[in-house]
């Protein structure tokens, strides 16, 4: 649970008033634009492979199109069911989805377990912003910093935001688990660097 009236609590509480008041078509063309340059871009190593994803939710960026898009390319796409850390299950097309906890949908398929993402070749992480060196922020439940430190060494860790939330520096604390590349609609995948 986040703690409320800290900088991290208020930043996080701006911007997702920010991201609720985008209007729909907005939201709908960034979905459009994000799809496009994931599906693109040049796979990295070991993929088509397993990719962890996740289904958007509310006003996150993000879409189902993206994730049909990387099981059109052969990808075998794994999605969060909520638990700490986060456990796994096979994404295998919108009927599959069922209603979980945080207003997420989940598949209904076998649960995978939370060590599933070390099979991935590629995780994609929702974010409310990433700066330049890779910090994110989320929305403070601290499931994917419970989860990110299960992927295997080297795997690329893909934060989607919209391009306003990639900025100079976010606070950092010791549990953030940096990750490696941002996706933005304007963008498109762009490496991050650590200091």
């Amino acid at each position: 649970m986040a703690i409320r009236d800290t900088p991290k609590w208020r930043m996080r509480q701006r911007l997702a008033a920010a991201r609720r008041a985008v209007p729909a078509a907005v939201r709908e063309a960034e979905a459009a634009a994000l799809a496009a340059a994931l599906i693109t871009a040049p796979l990295p190593p070991g993929l088509p492979g397993t990719v962890c994803g996740y289904w958007p939710v509310g006003s996150e960026p993000g879409s189902p199109e993206l994730l049909d898009g990387l099981a059109r390319r052969g990808c075998r796409v794994l999605l969060p069911v909520v638990d700490v850390p986060l456990d796994w299950a096979e994404y295998t097309g919108r009927d599959s989805l069922r209603a979980g906890p945080l207003g997420l949908l989940e598949p209904a398929g076998p649960r995978l377990g939370s060590r599933a993402i070390a099979c991935a070749a590629l995780v994609l992480v929702p974010a409310l912003a990433v700066d330049r060196n890779g910090i994110r922020l989320g929305r403070g439940g601290g499931h994917y910093d419970r989860t990110l430190p299960l992927a295997t060494p080297g795997t690329p860790l893909v934060a989607i935001v919209r391009d306003e939330e990639l900025v100079p520096s976010l606070p950092v604390e010791a549990h953030d688990v940096p990750v490696t590349a941002v996706l933005t609609p304007g963008r498109g995948l762009l490496a991050l660097g650590t200091s």
